[in-house]
């Protein structure tokens, strides 16, 4: 008689997913896709200044880092969107114009680097396209997204004033990056858009109040510590114009405008000479009516011989500066680098947006959006804005998210 011998061996559990748990799955998946491309899109719009950083980081190799960033994150976007579907929609169609205009100007570049940036804005443009899929979702992914990219850029900034506080306050006195070398006037940028869009989202009830709170007590002492004015009034502009579209429905909002009120009138009156002290930061009053010397290189860069072609189209993209000054300006660096075809095509772009959140019913979404908005509005005066890579492109670009009809899912089918 024979015997089979049965080799008993443990059975591996399968784990079978319904189709509802497969979907929730993927959908994590997308938005943690999402968010690591945005991530890497803001990341590159970050400045590298050699010597500046508490870290032995080379000039070249931190450059590098900040420029891989681009192809990283349209890699990691074109994971979650192959087939380069995307959604129709006129902002991104006239920030395109302005990649039209850089290019014409690159056919005939004065330096290799008008080449290079050409590229890098294209590309730049082409992964925001590449995004509109996730648009318009009740999610508020996009918002979340720069919320989270915000928060990690300042953590950094505040470990880097932890570590080294004398290298965090080198600048006379303003907080800069000292483990990632930001300029104070981006660490003031980055702050006031945080704390504004968490105050827009608690006027809402989509932010717990002691989270805001939480955030606010931390991003605030960056912001003043910036010694940014420009920040500060773009801040307190746009959460009023903001404010003002949620008034009528939210009653949060009128408490909000009242305890603001009376807090500002006690501070103005008791701590008045410290804060025109705060404002004039140690300047002349010379130096606070030609805006910290700002007009002294507009006048001459309005006046710098152009031909016709210079004239509507520009010079290129550059590093936004005329003979070595920073223009610090969105409206004169477009004029500068694409001519009054740039400059033409931001006012649009404003005029666009503003106009589409007029008619965007009274809720979260025109609430954040005018708040974005606004805040650009008011920093481009006196900030490079909007017309190369730059944070505020990306703050454009979530106002336009939130201002179109709702979508559910990724929108790729």
């Amino acid at each position: 008689m024979t015997y089979s011998r049965v080799a008993l061996r443990p059975r591996r559990s399968v784990v079978v997913l319904t189709k509802a748990q497969a979907g929730e799955h993927l959908e994590r998946s997308i938005r943690i896709r999402v968010g690591v491309g945005w991530g890497l899109l803001f990341f590159n719009t970050l400045t590298f200044f050699p010597h500046t950083s508490v870290l032995p980081i080379p000039g070249t190799v931190g450059k590098a880092i900040a420029q891989a960033t681009l192809p990283a994150a349209l890699l990691v976007i074109l994971s979650i969107n192959p087939r380069g579907i995307v959604r129709p929609n006129v902002f991104l169609c006239l920030v395109s114009l302005l990649v039209v205009g850089t290019i014409l100007t690159a056919l005939d570049p004065q330096t290799i680097g008008t080449v290079y940036r050409t590229l890098r804005m294209a590309g730049f443009v082409a992964g925001l396209w590449l995004l509109t899929p996730w648009w318009g979702r009740r999610d508020l992914l996009l918002v979340r997204c720069h919320l989270v990219a915000l928060a990690v850029t300042l953590g950094s900034v505040l470990l880097g004033l932890c570590v080294s506080p004398h290298k965090a306050l080198a600048y006379a006195g303003r907080l800069e990056g000292a483990i990632w070398p930001i300029p104070p006037t981006q660490v003031a940028h980055y702050a006031a858009s945080l704390i504004g869009l968490l105050v827009v989202l608690w006027f809402c009830g989509y932010m717990r109040g002691r989270i805001a709170v939480i955030a606010t007590v931390v991003a605030g002492p960056l912001l003043i510590l910036t010694h940014t004015r420009t920040a500060l009034t773009a801040l307190v502009a746009s959460l009023l114009i903001a404010g003002l579209s949620l008034i009528v429905a939210k009653a949060r909002v009128r408490n909000f405008f009242a305890a603001v009120g009376a807090v500002a009138a006690v501070a103005v009156m008791t701590f008045s000479a410290y804060i025109a002290t705060w404002l004039a930061r140690g300047q002349s009053s010379q130096g606070l009516d030609n805006l910290t010397g700002r007009t002294e290189v507009w006048g001459p860069l309005l006046a710098f011989p152009r031909d016709k072609f210079q004239e509507i189209f520009g010079f290129g993209l550059s590093n936004a500066s005329f003979e070595g000054f920073p223009i610090d300006s969105n409206w004169m660096s477009s004029y500068e680098q694409e001519g009054l075809w740039g400059v033409v095509t931001c006012v649009i772009i404003l005029i666009f947006l503003l106009v589409t959140a007029y008619f965007t019913p009274r809720g979260v979404r025109r609430g954040l959006a005018l708040f974005l908005i606004t805040y650009c509005l008011v920093a481009s005066f006196t900030e490079d804005g909007f017309t190369d890579v730059s944070p505020y492109l990306l703050d454009l670009t979530v106002a336009a998210s939130l201002l179109v009809p709702f979508s559910e899912g990724s929108g790729l089918t």
